[in-house]
Formats: structure tokens, C-alpha cells, sequence
């Protein structure tokens, strides 16, 4: 197989959406071919656009309690690939950040998974992500919600989680979800530090 470096280049270079964007172009992600759990999210945030590191902030704090792991561990792209559906932050709107760009993932997606051919198992944050990875299930729509896919995360186990997003605007859900914490999250870091294992 290929080198992904040239295309990692490609990607870090791309304007696509650039008319679009409040900020200049700025990609942000992670990846390599050894990486063993893939990061699916929506898309950075304005924090790790600055800091051109992906959930540099605190979603990525508690993403980091959610799978069990150490900031080294989680920046380590020989074990973990952090792939968003749009690499760029798309802006802010009245609720929160803006979607991702839409010209994002049909432009480099596929291209880069196709690389992670070590992947066990991949979490599908929030409902960007999960509309991608779930149209089978019907999501979105009018009865399908995040939380539903999240709740039938048994339904993907053990290769892929369903996972709300792990910003503080998600504090009300995850009171209102206890069975989260106390049923999936327990599963989720075991299955993490086995896959781990395999990265050694």
C-alpha cells in the first residue's frame, strides 16, 4: 500500500471550503496506518483549531475519561486515528458549532480510511458522524435520535460505539441518561485497553 504521508499533506493543504470558513483553512486530524481505534467526530472545534491539535478542549477531556486513556495515549497515532468528518471548524451558530462542511468528507473520507486497514474498533460521535455511519438504521430522522443510536450500541458492538458528543452543552443528556455511564462506559474503556493491547 501507498504512503499516507502525501496524502496527510494533501489533506493539511486543502482550501476546498475555504469561502465558506470564519477562519482560514486549518485541517485537523490524525492518522496512521497502525492505529487501531478510529475517532469519528464532527468537526474541531474553535479551541483545537487554534491549537491545530484534534479535542484540544473539553470535550476532549471528557472523551479521554469516556475511553480510559492518558492525552498521550489518545495523541498517539500508532494507536489512535482521530478522523472528523470535516477536518476544518466550520464556524459558530446560535447552539453551538456550525455542521461540518459538506465538500469535506465526499473529498477525503474514503481516501483515508482506507488506509487504517487495523482499525478493531471505531466510536461514532454525535449526530453528524452517526448519520454517515447509520443510514440503515434511519438516522436522521423523525424517530431516530442520537440518543436511540446510543442506546443501541449492543446492536454495533464490539467493532463500533455509538457515543453522544462529549461537550459540556451535553451535561443535561448525560443526567438524564444515567444508564450511559453506568452501563456503556464500563464496556467502552475494557474494550479500549484491549484494543490498546494489540498497538504495543
Amino acid at each position: 500500500m501507498a504512503s499516507i504521508a502525501p496524502l496527510l499533506t494533501a489533506v493539511r493543504s486543502c482550501s476546498i471550503c475555504a469561502e465558506y470558513l470564519p477562519l482560514d483553512p486549518r485541517p485537523v486530524l490524525q492518522a496512521h496506518p497502525h492505529a487501531r481505534i478510529l475517532v469519528v467526530s464532527q468537526a474541531p472545534g474553535r479551541k483545537a483549531h487554534e491549537a491545530g491539535i484534534p479535542f484540544a478542549d473539553a470535550s476532549g477531556e471528557r472523551l479521554r475519561q469516556w475511553m480510559g486513556v492518558t492525552s498521550t495515549t489518545f495523541y498517539d497515532p500508532h494507536s489512535i486515528a482521530i478522523v472528523p468528518m470535516g477536518f476544518c471548524f466550520p464556524g459558530t451558530g446560535k447552539s453551538g458549532d456550525l455542521p461540518p462542511r459538506p465538500e469535506c468528507a465526499p473529498a477525503w473520507r474514503e481516501k483515508l480510511v482506507a488506509h487504517l486497514t487495523h482499525i478493531e474498533l471505531t466510536l461514532v460521535i454525535g449526530q453528524y458522524a452517526q448519520a454517515y455511519y447509520f443510514p440503515a438504521a434511519g438516522f436522521p430522522n423523525a424517530t431516530t435520535t442520537v440518543t436511540k443510536t446510543v442506546q443501541s450500541w449492543r446492536n454495533y458492538w464490539p467493532a463500533v460505539v455509538p457515543l453522544p458528543h462529549p461537550s459540556p452543552r451535553n451535561n443535561i443528556w448525560l443526567r438524564r441518561n444515567p444508564w450511559f455511564e453506568a452501563e456503556l462506559l464500563p464496556c467502552l474503556q475494557a474494550r479500549v485497553a484491549e484494543v490498546l493491547t494489540h498497538a504495543l
